[in-house]
């Protein structure tokens, strides 16, 4: 017996060692590297010179108005302010991502997945919603660029707005501070929602019907059984599908590479293009891949938390099927 053991043991491993090789080097070591060159200044082959310590996560938080701006919040107004200020850095910018992008991507989503599984062509109507979401990232930048266009021949935007006012003057809607971010979130919203919808519709269609009708039966409206058996039901897909949305808009980087480099000036930076632009583009002598490689950690951090959490619940519920 504990031979045979022991050979299942060795021949399961045998089986997960190509696998394991493949995490080990393009996952494990890479975020090894990561971390350990976050300590230093780095060159430009991304080797560890000049030891650092924390000095990189220290600048970042407090000498770099591009990635935190803290000079832009003042008092007991800092819930506020976060989500209303559009020039506290690259953080700051991805903590309006988050509030929007993440809401209205659920919210649009869900609303979707219901009423898609109610329509009577049910299938094409999830694939014409879907179908963004199979377009890549650069192509939904172009696509919204045109939409954003200034130009009212070109840009779809102004000319329906100019269609309901002559005397409208044209917007550069990715052109300005204000509204860069919001504009970008929007185009990535359109991308982004018909993921959601295709995972929540199938586990609404995953619900008992026998519990749907019972409720029916003892006179509950549409309206309370989504909010006291559906919605409930629905708390893992829905936390799933958050998890996600949340990884998504941490790592964002295409679309705004696309649309806007992170302009106006550094309006529409996040944190992810900081990561490319300091690790990639910016060899000032006071930095190197190093302060990069300290956004990237950052962004590490903000994301593990999450996925521990997700983890935790996939093995404590179960999901409905």
């Amino acid at each position: 017996m504990g031979g045979s053991s022991r050979f299942g043991r060795f021949q399961g491993m045998l089986f997960a060692s190509p696998a394991l090789i493949v995490l080990g080097l393009f996952v494990i070591y890479p975020a090894y590297y990561t971390i350990r060159l976050a300590f230093y200044q780095g060159d430009f082959n991304f080797h560890f010179f000049h030891y650092l310590g924390l000095k990189n996560f220290k600048d970042l938080l407090t000498n770099d108005p591009d990635f935190l701006d803290t000079s832009k919040f003042h008092g007991f107004n800092i819930v506020k302010e976060l989500v209303y200020k559009s020039d506290g850095g690259a953080l700051i910018n991805n903590v309006h991502w988050v509030i929007f992008y993440l809401s209205f991507s659920l919210i649009i989503g869900l609303g979707l997945a219901v009423l898609a599984v109610r329509v009577r062509y049910e299938r094409a109507v999830k694939t014409a919603i879907f179908v963004p979401m199979a377009i890549s990232a650069t192509a939904v930048g172009i696509i919204w660029l045109f939409v954003y266009s200034p130009n009212p021949d070109t840009g779809l935007l102004n000319a329906i707005i100019h269609g309901f006012d002559n005397g409208f003057h044209p917007i550069a809607w990715v052109g300005r501070p204000s509204l860069v971010n919001y504009c970008l979130i929007f185009a990535y919203i359109w991308a982004s929602v018909g993921f959601v919808m295709v995972v929540l519709s199938a586990a609404i269609k995953g619900i008992p019907a026998e519990i749907m009708e019972a409720a029916r039966v003892d006179g509950a409206g549409e309206w309370n059984i989504f909010r006291r058996i559906m919605f409930p039901m629905l708390s893992l897909p829905i936390s799933v599908v958050t998890v996600w949305l949340f990884v998504n808009v941490i790592k964002v980087f295409d679309i705004i590479y696309v649309m806007t480099s992170g302009g106006p000036g550094t309006s529409s930076r996040v944190i992810a293009f900081t990561m490319y632009e300091e690790t990639f583009q910016n060899f000032s002598n006071t930095r190197g891949p190093g302060y990069g490689a300290a956004v990237a950690v950052i962004m590490l951090v903000l994301v593990a938390p999450v996925m521990v959490l997700n983890v935790r619940r996939f093995r404590s519920e179960r999901v409905v099927t």
